[in-house]
């Protein structure tokens, strides 16, 4: 699933947060970056949300 990257995001977070995201994202020998997106669209996924553009791979839940 191939996406333009042209978005910036930079947060502040405590540095416990910060070492379990490089923890998780060494786990799945992933970038921080990649993990942040995996956690966001596995979210989405999870709760039904969805951005009104077919194929981006977060179809609606039908209940």
């Amino acid at each position: 699933m191939s996406r333009l990257k042209d978005e910036t995001l930079s947060i502040r977070t405590s540095a416990d947060i910060k070492r379990l995201l490089r923890l998780a994202a060494d786990r799945e020998r992933r970038s921080v970056a990649s993990m942040i997106e995996i956690l966001v669209v596995d979210y989405a996924k999870a709760h039904g949300l969805a951005l009104d553009r077919p194929g981006n791979g977060l179809e609606k839940k039908v209940d």
